[in-house]
């Protein structure tokens, strides 16, 4: 990862997450948060834990706020590209067309919009040559919603 600060993106409330749901963060105020591992942004990952920190600015910061590196470009048409560490709210229910963090059968994670339908849940990437996965409401479990992008300035920009 690249030695310059970050660009720190924060979702606007009350808007759909993409590409014009993002605000600029300008902050002298930063706070450590723990990142925890990895989510796919692409096919689902096994789930891996990392014991490190990242800072962001405080204004970020909920009461139960996490980050995660993404690794995968399935989500690119929400401004939310591979090597781009995300900020989670940790939540454990999302509403339709939210984007977050899905735990897939107890071992897989990825990062996806989630819709609830008649049978089932889909998992829908924001990438038109990606195919959303269908799963039954069982086998998912929501681990939060992406409310923030830490971008560093060599990583891809939309």
């Amino acid at each position: 990862m690249s030695t310059a600060e970050p660009h720190f993106l924060h979702r606007l409330p009350n808007l759909p997450l993409d590409a014009n749901a993002w605000e600029d963060v300008q902050s002298d105020q930063f706070t450590d948060v723990p990142l925890l591992g990895y989510v796919s942004a692409g096919m689902p990952i096994e789930a891996c834990s990392v014991n490190d920190t990242v800072r962001i600015p405080s204004q970020m910061v909920r009461r139960n706020t996490y980050a995660l590196k993404v690794r995968g470009d399935s989500m690119i048409d929400c401004n939310i590209f591979d090597g781009d560490i995300i900020i989670i709210e940790r939540l454990e229910s999302a509403e339709n067309g939210e984007t977050a963090v899905i735990l897939i059968n107890n071992q897989e994670v990825t990062l996806k919009k989630l819709y609830i339908e008649k049978h089932g849940v889909r998992l829908q990437p924001a990438n038109d040559t990606m195919p959303p996965i269908y799963l039954k409401n069982d086998d998912i479990q929501v681990l939060g919603l992406v409310m923030g992008v830490a971008r560093h300035p060599t990583d891809q920009v939309a």
